[in-house]
């Protein structure tokens, strides 16, 4: 039995669905992440699992205890928010102590449980700071240290890292990775940052106006995305209006209107003369020389409009026969600095028969 059971929840507000009709499962010890636009329902359907608000349809259940009417309080649950929400007439040890006196336990307790919380988020030393005196990664290890001291079933955290900058964000998502393995607590995490999600999860839920998208484990969504949303709201993609002209066990024969004939992999029950879209990850294409020898199944010319060097790789746009634009990803790995493609210089593209992913309209 999951640890967390969302089942046909709906939330509205006035006209608005917010939510519509969500079913979810969560496992116990799970890292679990709902990721989408702003908007999307996300955040409700946290505040729904919190107590803070309640659905206008379905249920949920907590080990299998249905939560409808437990004050959030009274719910082994706690959340963590992007603002901290710390407070500061208190010190650090006094915020996370806070839950504990509010549950009634003994000062000996306290004292053990802040000190052993204290050394889990490594703030030792902070005991007796107050919230001003810490930076940004600071005072969010104090929200959590906070949220994970009376060691609830289930840890919701609402955008916890939205309010860091690039490099302390990125150390931060490798400190709730760790945190998250050594206490086993559930993480429930919301965010719209997808580089985010598919650094951080175990599975993660796309929402899209109100809906689930697709709930997979990160590799699948990233690879086999179930449609349009899921494919261009993960990273980066390259969708080619198509058609199939011909199927075969291994292989679905595709037109692209400009661009000629495509190959990728089969798709059950896509007939031929389905429309539809071929999504292709930049880093699957190979870009070279116009004219280079074809080495690979699918191939196109275009011209660079742009190019974006990131470091590792950079990133070419190219303009294509028919006007679109196309992605390609190549690293910088040789020796030596690192050779361009020139803006205007006429380019192949290549790549592999299965490296694309059909998606019907």
């Amino acid at each position: 039995m999951a640890l967390l059971e969302l089942r046909n929840i709906t939330r509205r507000f006035g006209k608005l669905e917010a939510v519509s009709n969500v079913t979810l499962d969560i496992a116990a010890g799970e890292f679990f992440t709902l990721l989408g636009p702003s908007g999307c329902g996300k955040t409700t359907i946290l505040r729904m699992i919190a107590g803070f608000d309640a659905p206008d349809a379905g249920s949920i259940a907590l080990d299998g205890r249905p939560l409808a009417g437990i004050a959030p309080e009274k719910r082994p649950v706690h959340t963590v928010f992007q603002s901290y929400a710390l407070f500061p007439h208190l010190t650090v040890a006094g915020n996370i102590a806070f839950p504990l006196e509010m549950a009634g336990r003994t000062r000996d307790e306290i004292r053990r449980r802040v000190g052993d919380t204290l050394a889990l988020v490594h703030l030792e030393d902070k005991g007796d700071a107050y919230p001003h005196e810490l930076s940004g990664g600071q005072k969010q290890r104090v929200a959590l240290a906070r949220g994970l001291v009376n060691r609830p079933r289930l840890l919701l955290l609402d955008e916890p890292l939205g309010a860091l900058d690039a490099k302390l964000r990125e150390r931060m998502q490798g400190e709730l990775i760790a945190l998250q393995r050594e206490v086993g607590v559930t993480f429930v995490f919301v965010t719209h940052a997808q580089q985010e999600a598919l650094a951080l999860s175990h599975r993660i839920a796309v929402m899209n106006a109100g809906r689930i998208e697709q709930v997979d484990v990160p590799e699948v969504l990233y690879s086999a995305p179930r449609n349009r949303f899921v494919a261009d709201f993960i990273g980066t993609i390259n969708l080619v209006e198509v058609s199939v002209t011909a199927t075969a066990p291994d292989r679905l024969e595709l037109a692209a209107a400009g661009l000629g004939a495509l190959t990728t992999a089969p798709v059950a029950d896509a007939a031929p003369g389905t429309r539809g879209a071929l999504a292709l990850r930049p880093e699957h294409v190979r870009i070279g020389r116009a004219g280079a020898p074809a080495t690979l199944k699918n191939r196109v010319e275009g011209t660079v409009a742009e190019y974006l060097f990131l470091g590792d790789v950079t990133v070419y746009k190219v303009r294509l026969a028919d006007g679109s634009r196309f992605e390609a990803l190549e690293t910088n790995a040789g020796a030596g600095r690192a050779q361009f493609h020139a803006i205007g210089e006429r380019v192949t593209l290549q790549w592999r028969h299965d490296a694309g992913v059909f998606l019907r309209d």
